[in-house]
């Protein structure tokens, strides 16, 4: 069976953050509070990193949902803000699909919160609609392993990718040489381990 490895493209990817909200947060089972949220933002930095346009969107946000994880609001206070009055699949709403495709990109990086409704319903809708879709499992979060794993299946059936924050930094970078010092300090910054590692580089620099 041939096989073409379809990788992200700088140049060629948005973000899409669907539903990182207050009260959802409280939903997630399938990590640790810290870890999830630490996930979040290194998707998010990561973003800011390779400069990637970035939409932020929550769903029916003066309800229990609640308002968006405020480091979110003010790691991206340009960038465009769905809050969506009550369409559960964020694709349903004009204003959100208007934004992804004014970003011109065709590769779409989602996360969100949860993984099988807030993030599996785009990522399908995304791929009926020609996108490529690479879904960050590690920035995505739901009530239990059961219900992920349900929502991976789901979406890797129809030709989603799932991959990892680091995943996803790495792919996009494609070779140290180009900012060794750059990518170096995102990883040290959400990752504990690589911080040795970083402390010790520089410390033979």
């Amino acid at each position: 069976m041939s096989f073409t490895y379809r990788r992200l493209d700088k140049n060629d990817a948005a973000v899409l953050l669907v539903d990182h909200q207050s009260g959802l947060c409280n939903l997630v089972g399938d990590f640790s509070p810290d870890e999830f949220k630490n996930n979040v933002l290194a998707l998010a930095a990561s973003a800011k990193y390779f400069q990637l346009p970035t939409i932020l969107t929550t769903s029916f946000e003066d309800g229990p949902n609640g308002p968006l994880v405020p480091e979110l609001k003010e790691m991206f206070p340009d960038a465009p803000y769905i809050a969506r009055p009550g369409q559960i699949n964020a694709w349903d709403n004009a204003d959100f699909v208007t934004a992804v495709k004014a970003t011109g990109k065709k590769q779409l990086i989602i996360a969100g919160v949860v993984t099988e409704v807030c993030v599996a319903f785009p990522a399908l809708s995304a791929l009926e609609a020609g996108y490529e879709v690479f879904v960050v499992t590690d920035a995505s979060g739901t009530f239990n392993p059961t219900t992920r794993e349900t929502a991976w299946l789901r979406m890797q059936a129809a030709g989603a990718q799932m991959m990892t924050w680091f995943a996803v930094a790495c792919e996009l970078h494609r070779d140290w040489r180009n900012d060794v010092e750059g990518l170096g300090q995102l990883f040290a910054t959400h990752l504990p381990k690589y911080r040795n590692l970083i402390t010790s580089y520089n410390a033979k620099s």
